[in-house]
């Protein structure tokens, strides 16, 4: 073959190899890792990869070994002779684990033993249902036993019913032991009932073996307190909020000191993921949302002395430091993330500043695609405050064209819109199915301090919904965006966002799809399960007339009060089991909108909660979102 003819085939198969997408059957297919922890020899990262089967409808999982410093990744069977066990006291003699109790008497058949065949549920409180779980009266519990064959475990929490660990994530993450194996701390919100409902206030309590009495570590504070780690000098830390009722309340790293609690972070504008300490106990590395994306940040523990614990932001780009594992050395081992690539495991040397990617588990798979482009802009709101709005670009991208394009209404409404990646809301899809993404960091968000995070409390429909209008029509005066193939899309307060915005657009958009979406706030208040949550962000409860705040968001900020402006056709979805927001949100908008003769479409998954989680499920999920997009955009 002559070197020109080489030459040009080469061209061609590189340009074949561009034109390959991501693809909805190509997503479902990645493997996504789970860091497990660091070997107990310390060379090497244990790690698990999940890779869902849309054939068995389920997910299929392999255990791998990874050297520290770079080189080829082993398959193993098991972790039990790789990693310490957390779970077993440092003097070797307990191990903690925790199972579920029947404590609460909920059935007929638990109030009338000669009615077994009965099928009722008795409730005397709220919290009748979590998550996607009816409360049946069982409880987590922590337990212990002696590290031995045959030992019978004791019941911390006995007679209590109370969870711990914390549902409906929690894990053996919220119970640890002492230094001195003396006794076992756990997260624990010690409310039943309705009282549970409306409050966050988990503490961290201690149990000693000895005496067998409990005393609560953070009594005194009324929020959020969680992920209880001790120093390597063995003082208790933990994350703490600090308002009772606030979910997204900023997160502080407490540190107990000769019986001074020290807030590490209190004078920093952020709000903490999660933290490890240093080996000598000097420093602490946390991960914290900044500007669009998650980095990794060091604060100094200065004991008692009056120095002001400083911090320092310690990585920068265009990605995410989605998680922490561990140090080794001089590095930090994490894994990171952008719009583009699902989580690898990496290592960060703090002294030379520099990246090395230990895992491949997807890289084959994204080296043959033709990748979307992330840029950064910066938008002007109308109360005149500099906005970052994140913008996708399509795989091949030619400005030269006009390219639909797509308004993404983030959830939360407190979570940050970073250079995350999700399986169900993947931008590089997006864009690969030929649209311009639009995803705004608007008010609501962690990462642009405190005040921007908090504004939107209360305020639902009013600065954010400029934030996000502002965002799309700034991006639609580039040549590039065909201004009449606009669309805005969104799960959660993101389609309660889809929702209010199709009442408010003035012929914006072309189409809209609402994911799980909050449509009535009253009935919202009325059936949601965690009502603290709406109790603080609505301003109160809907018959609380003299309350201005309030009868804001039942009125002004209601979208079911929008209806009769809507125009556009909008997808609804919904699972059957999400009683976060659950299914009469989507009900009640489906049924409006098809009373009004607008297009609509009804995608109900019966056994999905808040999230579309079976492999089917979720193929189903990405073909019914192109393919309404198709129809109407």
């Amino acid at each position: 073959m002559k070197k020109t003819a080489l030459i040009t085939l080469t061209i061609m198969s590189l340009n074949v190899m561009a034109q390959n997408v991501m693809s909805p059957d190509l997503l479902l297919k990645l493997g996504r890792v789970s860091p497990l922890g660091i070997s107990k020899d310390g060379k090497n990262i244990v790690y698990k990869v999940d890779i869902p089967s849309a054939e068995e409808n389920k997910s299929n999982s392999k255990l791998y070994s990874l050297p520290i410093n770079g080189g080829k990744a082993t398959e193993v069977s098991s972790t039990k002779e790789l990693l310490n066990d957390k779970n077993i006291s440092p003097d070797g003699k307990y191990i903690v684990y925790d199972e579920v109790v029947k404590i609460d008497k909920v059935h007929g058949k638990d109030f009338y033993p000669e009615l077994e065949k009965s099928n009722v549920q008795i409730y005397n409180g709220l919290d009748y249902r979590h998550w996607d779980k009816w409360n049946e009266g069982k409880f987590n519990h922590v337990f212990y036993k002696e590290n031995k064959e045959g030992a019978v475990g004791i019941d911390i929490l006995k007679g209590e019913n109370f969870d711990s660990p914390q549902k409906p994530f929690g894990g053996d993450e919220d119970y640890i032991w002492s230094p001195d194996s003396k006794s076992i701390l756990y997260v624990c919100k010690k409310k039943a009932g309705t009282s549970y409902a409306i409050s966050t206030n988990t503490d961290i309590y201690e149990y000693n073996l000895d005496t067998k009495k409990t005393i609560n570590r953070t009594e005194g504070n009324l929020g959020y307190d969680t992920n209880p780690k001790f120093s390597p000098a063995g003082n208790l830390s933990w994350l703490q909020m600090k308002r009772d009722g606030y979910e997204a309340d900023k997160n502080d790293i407490v540190v107990s000191f000769k019986g001074i609690n020290i807030n590490l972070t209190a004078h920093w504008d952020g709000t903490v993921e999660s933290f490890i300490w240093s080996a000598d106990g000097k420093k602490v590395y946390f991960q914290a949302p900044i500007d669009g994306t998650l980095q990794l940040f060091e604060v100094d523990f200065p004991g008692l002395t009056k120095k002001l614990p400083q911090v320092v932001q310690l990585t920068n780009g265009d990605f995410d430091v989605s998680g922490l594992i561990g140090l080794s050395g001089d590095t930090v081992l994490v894994t990171r993330t952008d719009m583009n690539h699902a989580a690898e495991i990496y290592s960060y040397n703090l002294k030379n500043k520099t990246w090395l990617q230990l895992s491949n588990v997807n890289t084959a798979t994204y080296n043959s695609l033709a990748l979307s482009k992330t840029e950064k802009r910066y938008v002007t709101t109308t109360d005149g405050k500099k906005m970052l709005v994140w913008v996708i670009l399509p795989p091949n991208f030619d400005a030269t064209k006009k390219y639909p394009t797509l308004l993404y209404c983030q959830g939360g409404p407190q979570s940050p819109l970073t250079q995350f990646y999700s399986f169900r809301w993947n931008f590089q899809l997006m864009a690969a199915n030929g649209y311009i993404v639009v995803a705004p960091n608007r008010r609501g968000m962690h990462g642009h301090g405190v005040e921007w995070n908090e504004q939107i409390s209360k305020d639902w429909g009013g600065q954010v919904m400029d934030d996000c209008l502002s965002a799309i029509d700034d991006v639609a005066k580039e040549k590039y965006v065909d201004k009449a193939r606009l669309g805005c899309v969104g799960a959660s307060y993101g389609g309660y966002s889809a929702f209010y915005l199709a009442g408010i657009h003035n012929n914006r958009f072309k189409t809209f799809i609402a994911h799980d979406g909050v449509f009535n706030t009253q009935s919202m208040f009325g059936t949601t399960e965690e009502v603290f949550f709406n109790y603080w962000d609505f301003g109160g409860a809907y018959w609380e007339k003299d309350n201005a705040m309030a009868q804001k968001a039942y009125t002004k900020f209601n979208p079911i009060n929008f209806v009769s402006k809507w125009n556009a056709p909008i997808l609804i979805i919904q699972g059957g089991n999400d009683f976060r927001v659950p299914i009469g949100q989507s009900q009640e908008a489906f049924q409006a909108a098809q009373m009004l003769g607008i297009k609509s479409r009804f995608l109900y998954f019966p056994e999905e909660n808040h999230w579309v989680l079976k492999p089917q499920n979720a193929l189903v999920w990405h073909r019914e979102f192109y393919k309404w997009l198709k129809e109407t955009l």
